[in-house]
């Protein structure tokens, strides 16, 4: 399957560029920063935040109600955290099908000995587990989309300046992921407010994405914009955005003077989070960070069509759309694991998009194939982790 315009043959088995404005020499230099001879390993960082978009019903499919939804975030990073064999306190909501993606997060984190930090914004329910506070955690979810008034600008300015200042202070590379349920609808609607014509290639966590009912709320919240035409970022981010963009848009502004590489691990979010950034930047500056970003996602979602008639993938339009509305040349591609050989069921789901992404799942895994790590190898872990995610699951504790 064709995903992008061309592969450089030093990439690792499977891996596929998304992008075609970059040049193989780009491509070779970002394989020197993230690779098996980069030194040191980088930060991962994973942001949770809560938003009441996704309390509308069938929104997502991260979670099958909208009260699984609400600590859907939590059961991930503790996944992450702890492990597939340690009995999570708050467990991983109902599917369709397939499993949670922080499942391949964790065994890549634990071939690469990578050690996570969590990050929690406006949770309706706090964490049980260390994390970093950017904000009073009494804040609370952004608001539906649909209202245009997801957050208060205040809000939005602290958690910009505080990304800001984290990003300014990195020191090692860094690895950007996410858990929001809900997220690529705000996804939708930032990118859409930011004038991209991105209204049929934003996808979701369900095999179907219910993409009417998301243009329906984005649509309705920007039709509450008093003057869209001159919106900058944060005010856009206070009409329709979540908590996790205004963090991850300060942190990428924020990279510009660390001089530090980031991957961001994901999709349309990522490429939402990048736009803002981009938005809030003099033209000038733009290619300086596209300099040192990388997107990293799936094989799932890379290959994904929203619409079957168009030649490329949702997302590769999309990404494209982003380089021309900024002129800018991006880097993005897609890990080369699959489960077509797994043993189990629900992870050969994926392969029918019922996962697609998630807790910097794809970028992750593509940094494992950066160094070293083999698909087989990959396939492998995550068969045993599952086989240890259903051996815990008569030990779950009830939330208290």
């Amino acid at each position: 399957m064709d995903w992008s315009p061309s592969t450089p043959s030093d990439l690792p088995v499977g891996v596929r560029r998304l992008t075609g404005s970059a040049t193989t020499a780009d491509a070779s230099r970002f394989t020197a920063i993230w690779s098996e001879f980069a030194k040191p390993l980088p930060d991962l960082l994973l942001v949770l935040a809560s938003t009441r978009t996704a309390e509308q019903q069938g929104i997502s499919a991260a979670g099958c109600t909208p009260e699984a939804r609400r600590t859907t975030a939590l059961a991930d990073a503790e996944l992450l955290l702890t492990g597939p064999s340690v009995p999570p306190c708050w467990s991983l909501p109902p599917l369709p099908a397939g499993v949670s993606p922080a499942l391949i997060s964790w065994v890549v984190c634990q071939q690469l000995g990578l050690d996570p930090q969590v990050a929690a914004l406006g949770l309706p329910v706090p964490p049980h587990f260390p994390h970093l506070r950017f904000e009073d955690p009494c804040a609370g979810p952004s608001e539906c989309v649909s209202s245009g008034c997801a957050m208060q600008l205040e809000r939005v300015q602290q958690l910009v300046h505080r990304g800001r200042r984290l990003g300014r202070g990195l020191r090692r590379p860094l690895v950007l992921a996410e858990s929001v349920p809900g997220g690529t609808t705000t996804a939708l609607a930032v990118l859409t407010g930011l004038g991209l014509p991105v209204q049929a290639l934003v996808s979701g966590s369900a095999l179907h994405p219910p993409m009417a009912l998301k243009q329906r709320l984005v649509s309705e919240g920007l039709s509450r914009l008093p003057c869209r035409r001159h919106l900058d970022a944060q005010a856009l981010l206070a009409a329709v955005g979540d908590p996790f963009q205004a963090l991850s848009t300060g942190i990428l502004i924020g990279v510009l003077e660390a001089d530090q590489p980031v991957l961001l691990a994901g999709g349309s979010q990522m490429a939402a989070v990048l736009a803002l950034a981009l938005h809030a930047l003099t033209e000038d500056r733009r290619q300086q960070l596209c300099d040192r970003v990388l997107i990293g996602t799936t094989a799932w979602l890379a290959a994904e069509r929203l619409q079957a008639a168009t030649p490329a993938s949702s997302l590769v339009t999309l990404l494209s759309n982003l380089e021309q509305h900024y002129s800018v040349s991006l880097q993005a591609y897609a890990a080369g694991l699959r489960f077509s050989s797994s043993r189990h069921s629900r992870l050969r789901d994926f392969e029918q998009g019922h996962v697609k992404e998630g807790v910097g799942a794809g970028g992750l895994a593509l940094l494992a194939q950066w160094r070293g790590v083999s698909v087989d190898t990959l396939v492998h872990s995550c068969d045993r982790a599952f086989e240890q995610l259903l051996a815990t699951d008569d030990k779950d504790t009830v939330a208290p």
